[in-house]
């Protein structure tokens, strides 16, 4: 269903934009293809208004398509507007905004549309990591399109009129939408993690001004405000308590408070979220195992594990980080992995994913050790041994291999089963000798330990010292991971 009826392509445009800023450019193109007696119909602009405009004084272009021609179905004239919009933001480094409301492939145009599809794509593609680009779905996005919405670095969805699918629900066998509505906002943000952010229409366009305005517009330009008002010596006051919802803790060491939490509604266990610290736009990365609402109560909790989903969410917000010439912070609190089928079906390839991820990112990496680092799971938590260039730990943090109870059982095994050794004692010892903080500083693993009050004037100090950071990769094409 498509919220045209209720707001015009170019009432958004305007809604998004800066008052008075938008140029409109071929506004005077309509559709070439004759078949089907589809010249009987006018289409204005073909479908899709393009043009550009300012965001809080900061270009940038944006389509928005008109539901209301032809569905806002995409054509070869159609696609001919976004692709001309691509290259005039390829030139001039500045994000392209699309907002989406389309009934996809003009079927009267066949070939010609599925090509014009074809080079949508191309361009999206040469564009990735170079410039901003940012999606939001009002009305339907399904088939071909979805792929445009994939592509983006971004993607927003209205709650209650949007809709984003591959094949729609009824579609799909022993399915039904009243079953699982499989297009809806819930299902691609909660479940299928497809969708970064979900709200209103005007929620959408205000969550589209505040990313434009804290991102680069695009790989070369530093994401970061001239002036810091909070003190950069300030103590992260309470932060000890924070260890469990990290989202408390990442706004506690960030300017002011300010916090963009992305792709929120998706394995909430891995927070992925931007900050400032002293005026530059930080990404963090950090596991949490509660969710606590505006009253402080409990609303969500999760074992201290690494699923799947976290990886997954967390590798493409390190990859678009490092794109993006953002500054990654690290918050770990892991104990090892979660124990599902569904883990072992994806858990290996996806914490890959993380750990490549990470040790491919060449931009300023920091992390901090807050509570558990056990196992592997650690490790791919932006170790010291995976890439981190600065690593902290609060004094009560603790770095092992595994479990005590779990090492003991394992190391001494024939000797409980004679009852030879006592258990907790061994247990105690191990923790002692391979549990110790102070013993993973001694092997260089962790550079300081710092008191957790401290953090955010260490975190800052050492985001300043790497500021010049410059790294080179081995020469490819690509990793493969």
């Amino acid at each position: 269903m498509s919220t045209t009826t209720e707001v015009t392509a170019k009432e958004r445009i305007e809604a998004l934009l800066d008052d008075n800023s938008f140029v409109e450019i071929g506004a005077y193109v309509k559709a070439r293809s004759t078949d089907f007696n589809i010249q009987a119909n006018d289409t204005p602009s073909d479908g899709v208004i393009t043009g550009y405009g300012l965001i809080n004084g900061k270009l940038v272009y944006v389509y928005s398509q008109d539901a209301s021609v032809l569905g806002g179905s995409v054509g070869e004239m159609h696609a001919k507007k976004i692709v001309n919009l691509y290259r005039l933001a390829m030139k001039t480094g500045a994000p392209v905004i699309g907002l989406i409301d389309s009934a996809g492939l003009r079927l009267q145009e066949s070939v010609d549309g599925l090509d014009a599809f074809g080079k949508i794509y191309y361009e999206q593609s040469m564009a990735s990591g170079v410039i901003l680009q940012i999606s939001a779905i009002f009305g339907n996005c399904g088939g071909g399109l979805s792929v445009v919405s994939g592509l983006s670095d971004f993607t927003l969805m209205e709650n209650t009129h949007a809709q984003l699918f591959v094949n729609s629900p009824n579609a799909i066998e022993a399915n039904r939408k009243e079953l699982c509505d499989t297009a809806s906002a819930s299902f691609q943000s909660e479940q299928a993690g497809n969708v970064d952010f979900v709200g209103t229409e005007s929620e959408i366009l205000s969550e589209i001004r505040e990313l434009v305005s804290v991102l680069p517009a695009n790989n070369e330009e530093e994401a970061c405000d001239l002036e810091c008002a909070d003190d950069l010596n300030r103590a992260a006051s309470g932060i000890e308590t924070q260890i469990e919802d990290t989202k408390l803790a990442a706004e506690n060491l960030s300017d002011d408070g300010f916090l963009i939490e992305v792709k929120k509604q998706y394995a909430p266990e891995m927070l992925t979220a931007l900050i400032k610290l002293n005026g530059a736009t930080v990404g963090v990365i950090a596991n949490r195992t509660k969710i606590y609402d505006d009253n402080m109560n409990a609303a969500d909790e999760f074992e201290a594990k690494l699923t799947y989903k976290g990886c997954e969410k967390a590798a493409a917000f390190v990859n678009f980080c490092d794109a993006f010439n953002l500054p990654i912070l690290t918050l770990t609190n892991v104990n090892g992995y979660a124990a599902t089928k569904c883990q072992e079906y994806h858990g290996a390839k996806q914490t890959a994913k993380l750990v490549y991820a990470y040790a491919n990112a060449t931009v300023p990496k920091v992390t901090v050790i807050l509570g558990d680092a056990v196992g592997s799971a650690y490790i791919a938590m932006n170790s010291k041994a995976v890439g981190a260039d600065v690593v902290y730990a609060w004094p009560t943090a603790k770095i092992c291999m595994m479990d005590a109870n779990a090492a003991v059982r394992i190391m001494y095994a024939e000797e409980l089963e004679a009852g030879t050794v006592d258990a907790a004692a061994k247990a105690a010892e191990y923790d002692a000798l391979q549990g110790s903080i102070v013993s993973a500083a001694a092997r260089g693993v962790v550079d300081s330990l710092i008191e957790p009050a401290d953090t955010r004037k260490y975190v800052i100090g050492a985001f300043e010292m790497l500021y010049t950071k410059y790294e080179e990769r081995p020469g490819k094409k690509h990793g493969t991971v």
